[in-house]
């Protein structure tokens, strides 16, 4: 994995709430608050690597649980905008 990759991971695995409000207002994802604090619940400190179509897939599933489906694929979103 390269170097641009791995740090986009670690970032991503140790993202703060007021962090992934701020990514998802900056590439126009709309999420609350309440929804941030769980997705990164789910993130930070699992080690995800977002690059790995089955552990993304894999996540979107717990955040689609957790929230909704709509906000999975907002999150989703996201994440593509992040992976280019």
């Amino acid at each position: 994995m390269n170097l641009i990759k791995q740090i986009v991971n670690k970032k991503l695995n140790h993202i703060s709430t007021k962090e992934l409000l701020k990514y998802s207002k900056d590439y126009e994802v709309p999420i609350t608050t309440e929804q941030a604090d769980k997705i990164v619940l789910l993130m930070k400190g699992k080690n995800i690597n977002i690059y790995n179509n089955d552990e993304r897939l894999a996540l979107l599933k717990k955040i689609a649980k957790v929230t909704s489906p709509a906000t999975a694929q907002q999150v989703n979103t996201l994440f593509q905008q992040l992976l280019k």
